[in-house]
């Protein structure tokens, strides 16, 4: 494959996933046509098939069939907990013992060191590919918003127009037990701007129905989007998923909700872990898996190979037509000793564990919608009209992707940027 231009106005004989095509598109038994991809002024202006081996006019970029993804869609990572783990001694095993883990390294937390992590992320973000990135800030002071929080917020201002970043509060849910208390966090968060996210960490140790309630009901006065920890476990007794569904419904939540991790519904008996994602399918939820860090986490015991898996249930959410998006989670702290912030990482590990069948054509879209955090309708994805920000893989292969996935050309409004 040729080098790319620093700006091709067309990119010839894309290989793009079934689920970026328009209805109609000319096909075979063994794959749709290549695409032609037109660009001006930094925008897809249009999208048509070509001949597989046609010769394409100069000054084109031939990709030859190279797999071209839209930008990336990192829904669910921890910006503020990010790179601390060379700092930090032995971890007890499990998801409380990284929260313990956490919690001693706070005292590190100064803007300095807050600042200098996050941006690092930020980057390596860019670098993969990813145009829309949330994270995750732990809130534990009930009148204090964290350091992370000031800083996260000025980072979305300098990165804007280069990764659109947003911010959850993710508080306790012991936090909202009192409605004045839980509107004056909602508006706290609220205040921030229309980047923020209220969010919240529901699990069985400290589960209250009351407070998750009242946590609902104080974004809903305010207008405000949710995104929560939900289930991060595998104690099949955990409700959080199917408490919230049907509160949401209930209540009539007129904003998008995300529920990461879920990984409860893969220890329950499947007749209750199906009628919850049944409840999910009805409600304004989006599912984010998170593979990586659910696998090192979850049935975690010392000098004990793990039984068990964290994934929650992909293919059920997605038979139900639930979105669902997967994601990095943590990078390199108490939670995930792994992770460089692509979300590329997050899939190959999904489509390993999970075993997806045709990653590409079937589930590469759980790393590219962003619309799923959103409260738009549901509706089929198109490149046309949208900004040129692609990803094309200059050495996968359709049946091996996400392998070999590394090498990349990365264009950002129609500009390849350097690697």
């Amino acid at each position: 494959m040729p080098p790319p231009p620093t700006a091709p106005a067309f990119i010839a004989h894309a290989r793009l996933p079934r689920w970026l095509l328009p209805v109609g598109w000319p096909s075979d038994e063994a794959s749709p046509a290549l695409a032609g991809i037109e660009i001006a002024r930094g925008r897809i202006t249009r999208v048509t098939p070509m001949v597989a081996g046609a010769a394409a006019a100069a000054p084109a970029w031939d990709v030859q069939g190279a797999l071209v993804l839209p930008g990336f869609v990192d829904a669910h990572t921890h910006l503020d907990k990010a790179f601390i783990l060379p700092r930090i001694g032995a971890v007890k095993p499990g998801l409380l013992g990284a929260i313990d883990a956490v919690i001693g390294d706070r005292v590190h937390w100064t803007h300095a060191d807050l600042r200098e992590r996050a941006e690092r992320g930020l980057r390596w973000a860019w670098e993969a590919g990813t145009t829309h990135l949330r994270t995750h800030i732990d809130w534990w002071d009930p009148h204090t918003p964290p350091l992370a929080w000031h800083v996260i917020a000025e980072l979305a201002a300098e990165w804007r127009g280069r990764v659109h970043l947003e911010q959850v509060a993710m508080i306790k849910l012991a936090l909202f037990k009192d409605d004045d208390e839980a509107r004056r966090l909602a508006q706290c968060v609220a205040d921030t701007g229309a980047h923020a996210l209220l969010g919240g960490f529901v699990h069985s140790s400290h589960w209250d129905p009351v407070s998750l309630r009242r946590l609902v009901l104080a974004a809903q006065a305010v207008d405000l989007d949710l995104d929560l920890h939900v289930d991060e476990e595998l104690n099949p007794d955990a409700q959080g998923l199917s408490f919230l569904a049907q509160l949401l419904r209930e209540i009539g939540f007129a904003g998008r909700v995300v529920c990461g991790h879920n990984c409860a519904l893969a220890a329950q008996p499947e007749a209750i872990a199906l009628a919850t994602l049944d409840a999910v399918a009805r409600a304004p939820i989006t599912l984010v898996s998170l593979p990586i860090t659910n696998l090192l986490l979850q049935d975690a015991v010392t000098d004990r190979t793990p039984r068990l898996r964290g994934l929650t249930l992909v293919k059920e959410a997605r038979a139900r037509g639930i979105p669902l998006l997967v994601a990095s989670d943590n990078v390199q702290d108490p939670f995930c000793r792994a992770g460089s912030l692509d979300p590329l990482e997050a899939m190959q590990t999904a489509a390993l564990v999970g075993q997806l069948d045709t990653p590409f054509d079937a589930w590469s879209d759980a790393l590219c919608r962003s619309d799923w955090l959103q409260r738009t309708p549901l509706q089929r994805a198109t490149l046309e009209g949208v900004s040129a920000d692609l990803v094309v893989f200059t050495a996968a292969d359709i049946h091996a992707w996400p392998s070999r996935s590394a090498p990349r050309v990365v264009l950002r409004q129609g500009q390849a940027i350097a690697p």
